[in-house]
This record gives structure tokens, sequence and C-alpha cells, in this order.
């Protein structure tokens, strides 16, 4: 049996196993190429080897911080150009990006991305989440290959290092009230931060975006967090039978999920589910918070009675893009069994503003009525609604309504769909029976109507029924 068991002078090499699956999860093709010696001969043949192997990017881990055999940088500059070195992170400072070119004559020249990673292991991944998972999406043909930002509030104070912005790993989950009494995430750091403890990033789904200010940030502090693993949704391959009910839309800790299950009951249990789709490319991008899917979680939790027992049980964010779109207004419709869902954002004249496209595309009956009374709300506040192209329909059981994606027009929209919603959600359930409190029986009804009574008593001499 062999000893697997490091000797003096040697540690283990974590990151190489850590990056391949990391950029296999990205969907790439890896070549491996092993481990390098601290000579410029072997960094310099290895990376023939990668150019060599028609490789888009390069990733190096070690070899980029200021030791004599730490040489990689030098490499790099000697292949190509390097655009920057050294960046002002905690952790991940000896970071550095080059282009490099092939210099075989017997094939055509080949430019490559390299990115020299820093040697630490959690350096290395919270550089790899940062800068190299956007890179391998730009190749990939993105329109928007940043990582998705939310707004949290942290769970407990945060020292903030002086210097130098700080990636905090953390673990982020939607509750109800954030500490605001608002719903909203909330983060809670994964312990110990040192750039060598792997343990803090085991767990992790998120990195906290801590300004270089050397302050303590106090517990219910709202921090950005860059999304390094999918929260809104669990995989296509791992989505839910069409008769199981959904439970939530965070993938959570088994602490989380303790915490929460009797917001997981209440969802599973509610007589109207609701989710809520925001539709941004700015959000989506991370090129700035969702101000209007909180603000339309809260106004449904408010409204839950008013609703028929609704309760918000997703939430997600997608760009401009019909098929993503579609995407998901499918599965909550057809799998997940959603009663109600709400999309904010992309009904205006944009070239970019698809989400009325992608609802009619999915819908099997128009109900217009509903975008009428929405755009008579708005108008009481801005001409401009009568811009809004919003379409409203049904698919299946599930009622889809397009929303203007400001946050103040979301709040007042969904007051002025409020009286009529409850009847239309029983009625989807198949509940004939269920009719407008003031409704008659055409049995029990007066056999004229108000005019014509009021008509006959006019005639009679009697006066209007109309006068006080």
């Amino acid at each position: 049996m062999h000893d697997l068991s490091a000797s003096n002078f040697q540690i283990r090499d974590s990151n190489r196993a850590m990056l391949l699956a990391a950029a296999i999860q990205q969907k790439c093709k890896v070549v491996d190429l092993g481990i390098a010696k601290d000579t410029e001969e072997s960094l310099m043949e290895h990376m023939d080897a990668a150019l060599r192997s028609d490789a888009d990017i390069i990733l190096t881990s070690g070899g980029v911080s200021m030791g004599d055999r730490d040489l990689v940088k030098p490499c790099l500059a000697k292949m190509g150009k390097i655009h920057f070195e050294k960046i002002r992170m905690k952790p991940g400072k000896p970071l550095t990006f080059a282009e490099i070119t092939s210099n075989d004559p017997t094939k055509p020249s080949k430019t490559a991305l390299a990115f020299g990673l820093p040697g630490n292991p959690v350096s290395c991944m919270v550089c790899f989440n940062l800068f190299v998972v956007p890179a391998i999406r730009l190749v990939s043909g993105w329109s928007n290959p940043h990582l998705q930002r939310v707004h949290v509030r942290i769970s407990h104070p945060l020292r903030a290092d002086p210097h130098r912005m700080e990636f905090h790993r953390a673990v982020i989950r939607w509750v109800l009230d954030d500490g605001s009494g608002r719903p909203g995430y909330v983060a809670e750091s994964t312990g110990q931060q040192a750039s060598s403890r792997l343990l803090s990033m085991k767990s992790a789904n998120a990195l906290l975006e801590v300004q270089s200010s050397g302050q303590i940030l106090a517990a219910g502090a709202s921090v950005q967090a860059i999304l390094i693993s999918d929260i809104t949704s669990p995989p296509l391959d791992k989505l839910p039978a069409a008769s199981s009910p959904i439970s939530s839309h965070i993938v959570s800790s088994a602490k989380s999920a303790s915490a929460d299950a009797p917001q997981v009951a209440a969802s599973q249990n509610a007589e109207v589910k609701v989710a809520i789709l925001t539709v941004s490319d700015t959000v989506s991008s991370g090129g700035g918070p969702d101000r209007s899917g909180p603000r339309a979680v809260s106004v449904v939790n408010s409204s839950s009675e008013k609703l028929g027992g609704a309760f918000v049980v997703a939430t997600a964010v997608v760009p401009d893009e019909v098929d993503k779109i579609k995407e998901i207004l499918v599965k909550w419709s057809d799998i997940d069994r959603v009663n109600l869902i709400l999309t904010l954002g992309g009904t205006g004249f944009t070239p970019r503003d698809v989400t009325p496209e992608a609802t009619k595309s999915v819908i099997e009956k128009e109900v217009p009525g509903l975008a009428f009374v929405m755009i008579q709300e708005s108008l009481k506040v801005t001409p401009f609604a009568m811009l809004s192209r919003a379409a409203c329909g049904i698919r299946g059981s599930t009622l889809i309504i397009n929303m203007p994606g400001n946050p103040n027009a979301v709040a007042e929209c969904m007051e002025a769909l409020l009286p009529a919603l409850k009847h239309a959600m029983k009625q989807l359930k198949g509940d004939k029976r269920e009719k407008n409190p003031r409704h008659i029986p055409h049995a029990e009804a007066a056999p004229v109507d108000q005019w014509e009574r009021s008509f006959r008593a006019a005639s009679s001499g009697g006066g209007c029924s109309c006068d006080p």
C-alpha cells in the first residue's frame, strides 16, 4: 500500500482537483497538463503544450506571488501581454491576467486568455468565480457573462478590511422577514476566512462584497452578494415530478432548512401558490439590485388573505430573452403547478422588452381585462402607462400576469387587481360554483332591471328612483 502522506516541504495538490471540477461544471472541455516545476523552462514547456491543445483559456495555480521562484508572470510576459497583476482584493491579491500567443510556425497563430491564479486554495477559487467564470461565459457567447448580484442582510457583525475589498464567503437564504419586516435574503458567514481554509468555501453559495473601511458592519447591515451557485431553482435534471409540490426556491444548508421548516410547510399548504419572475438584463448580469422582486413578494404576502391564502413559493431573475422567460414560465406552470405567476418588467417599447412576446407564446387563453385595469390604475400616476404592452393569460390552471418593472407600480397594480384575483384563482381550480359575492342567481333575480324600474317610477309620476 502506497504512503500518500506529504513529506517535508510538500503540500497536497488540492487546487488542481478543484479547478478541474469547477471548469467541468462550467461545461468546459478540460485538458489537464499536470504539475510544472518552478523553473522557467518547465513553465514555458507547459504553456506551449496548452497552446498546442487549442485551448481558449489557460489556468495556472501558484507561482504568481513575490517569491524568487514565482516565475509565472515573467513567462506570461515573454509569451504575450499582461493586462493586469495584483488586485486590491481579499483574498486573491496576486491574480495575473494575460493574453499569450503561440509561436509554432507550423500552425496558424493562436491566442489564449491566461489566468495566473493564486496558490492558496480559497484565493484560487474566489478568483476563478470572479474572473474565470465570466471569461468562460464571454468566450461561449453569453450576452451577460457576469455573476448575479443580490442585496442581503448579514446575520452577525463583520469587520471590514481597512485596505482591500473582501469577498467574504457566506451562505445566503430567503426568509419572510430579513430583519426589516420584509422578505429578503439573509447571509451567514462560513466561519474563519483564512485564504488557506478550504472549509470557508465548502458550503458557500455567495461572496459578500465587504467594502474596505476598517469598520465593523453591524448585524442586519445590507451588503451586495455575488452568487456562486444557483439558489433560485433546482437544476433542470433534478426538477420535481409533476405531482410534487414546490417546497422552496432556495437550496439551503441543513441548518437553514430546519429553521425554515414552517415556511416550507406553509408554502406547500397554501391555497394559492405564487411565483415572481423579475425580467431584467441589468439585474441578471449583476449590474444592479432587484428592487421589484422583493417588493412584489411583500405585496403578495401582505395580501395573502385577500388572494385566498396566497404564499410566494418561488422567485427568479432572468435576462430579457424570450427563450429564458418561456423556459421558467413553462416550468412553473406545468411542473411546479404554481397558481399565479407575476412577471416584472420588459413590457415597454425598447428592443429588449420581450416579456409579452414570451408570455403570449406559452399561454392558451388571453385575459385582456387584467391588463386594462392595470393601465387604468397606472394612468392615475403617469401618462406613459398607455405605452404598456403587458399580456395576461392562462396556461393550464396557472394565471400569468405581466406587471411593470417599477417597484411602486407593482404595488399599485396589485391593489387594483385584488378584488378579482381571488375569484379568478378559485375558477381556475375548477370551482364552477364560485360567484361574485353580490351575484344573484337568475331564478331569484327581479324580472326587470334597474333602468326599467327607474323608467316606470318616473313615468308614473312617482319621481326618479335616483332622486334623493
